[in-house]
């Protein structure tokens, strides 16, 4: 059985201020936002130039704990299968260890034999590994551009 993209961190903030800043996409994920994101039901849209296209659900949202987005739709323009992301889940799990507090992503559904996969752990990657923990550990996201997988 192939398991789903999944990363994790570990910063000295609380899972208070990790769960804020997850739930905040648009301070650490580069991209144009419609919607809301904090709170359970809300539906929200994504969108990165003509690149990609997605409509979320908050589907699960337990304070300093746990964040899930089911994604409704999706139109990946550099994808054969362009809605490859729909049905799939973008959760971030929060556990309080010791000093530390430890956020981890997973991207269930986006497996190594989807099309998407490397080119989109790389993304989630920089995302991830990069904006949401400085943003996490700082109170700034790092935003950054991400490539176009076209070119």
């Amino acid at each position: 059985m192939t398991t789903s993209y999944t990363t994790t961190f570990g910063v000295s903030q609380s899972p208070e201020a990790a769960f804020a800043a997850i739930i905040d996409p648009r301070a650490w994920w580069s991209g144009a936002f419609e919607g809301d994101t904090a709170a359970l039901g809300d539906v929200f849209t994504y969108r990165y130039q003509d690149i990609h296209y997605s409509r979320q659900e908050v589907t699960e949202l337990v304070p300093g704990r746990r964040v899930a987005w089911q994604v409704l739709e999706s139109d990946l323009s550099f994808l054969k299968d362009r809605s490859e992301w729909t049905g799939t889940t973008i959760a971030f799990d929060i556990v309080h260890t010791g000093s530390q507090t430890e956020v981890t992503f997973t991207h269930v559904g986006l497996k190594p034999e989807v099309e998407c996969y490397d080119t989109c752990t790389d993304a989630w990657g920089a995302l991830i590994q990069g904006s949401l923990k400085q943003l996490i550990e700082t109170g700034t996201g790092a935003l950054p551009v991400l490539a176009d997988p076209g070119a």
